[in-house]
């Protein structure tokens, strides 16, 4: 993963589920980066969303897409082979679903194990001291910019400093944003020193998507 490089990545849950496959295909000719799975299992977050095999079926008929998971589970070391035998490119999991740092540090190096690319998930109210000594055997971090569970939520704007505090203690670090990313967000966001962004609705519903995600590398 080249560090800092503008990644934009599609909300799946936000697109017609009932036509999961064409709709990554639309993205993907339109330009998007990447695939984005958010993975619920209504324990770590109050809602339920895509398990394996809906997995195994996008990764079958997207062959060659980057499939980028993020997982709001309990017990996310369970499920890492899983992932990866489902066709998994990247998994992010949450460091508050962890207990202690020889869990975390599994969770890791299970998922490099696989030759995944591996981030942390932090949510709003988490403080990025937490990740002290886990960065550099991440790939990215991801900054939950809405309380995870839902998809359509507005953007908290309390969670820029966290960015940009981010940005300045580890300039290299690829640092993933998620939710409420819309192009306002995503230039408040660019500036603040994030790179790779998360989009639903906003790529989903526009009458020109290949002309929005041009628009927002160039910024």
């Amino acid at each position: 993963m080249e560090n800092n490089k503008i990644i934009i990545a599609a909300s799946m849950l936000s697109s017609d589920l009932a036509s999961l496959s064409s709709e990554a295909s639309r993205m993907i000719e339109n330009g998007v980066d990447w695939l984005h799975m958010d993975i619920m299992d209504g324990v770590f977050v109050p809602n339920i969303t895509f398990g394996f095999p809906v997995l195994k079926s996008l990764r079958k008929k997207n062959q060659t897409a980057f499939i980028d998971c993020h997982l709001m589970i309990v017990n996310p070391l369970q499920w890492i082979e899983e992932f990866y035998k489902s066709g998994a490119n990247s998994i992010s999991f949450h460091i508050e679903a962890c207990h202690d740092t020889e869990y975390v540090m599994k969770v890791i190096k299970k998922i490099k194990k696989y030759g995944l690319k591996v981030g942390i998930a932090i949510k709003p109210n988490t403080p990025i001291s937490d990740l002290s000594g886990y960065i550099e055997y991440l790939d990215y971090v991801l900054v939950m910019t809405v309380e995870p569970g839902f998809s359509g939520q507005s953007f908290m704007y309390s969670c820029v400093s966290k960015i940009e505090e981010l940005k300045a203690k580890y300039p290299n670090l690829n640092i993933q944003v998620d939710g409420g990313i819309n192009e306002k967000t995503f230039e408040v966001c660019v500036k603040s020193g994030a790179n790779i962004f998360v989009s639903g609705s906003t790529l989903f519903k526009h009458n020109n998507p290949r002309n929005l995600i041009s628009k927002l590398k160039s910024l």
